[in-house]
């Protein structure tokens, strides 16, 4: 273990050490069940990756 590391002992040394892990609601998940099909989505990633890709193509040919 480096120096750097926080062990288990390390940290119930300190002062007003609370290790309880809760999960805090993410509003943006309940949105989720609006989202469009799974394949309708890919098509949208691949569309705008398709339009960066050109974009910077265009950019490369501007800096020769």
């Amino acid at each position: 273990m480096t120096k750097a590391a926080t062990t288990y002992k390390d940290l119930l040394k300190r002062d007003k050490v609370n290790l309880d892990i809760f999960w805090l609601k993410d509003e943006a998940l309940e949105e989720s069940a609006n989202l469009s099909a799974p394949e309708i989505i890919a098509q949208e990633i691949a569309d705008d990756l398709e339009a960066a890709l050109e974009q910077f193509n265009t950019i490369a040919e501007d800096l020769k």
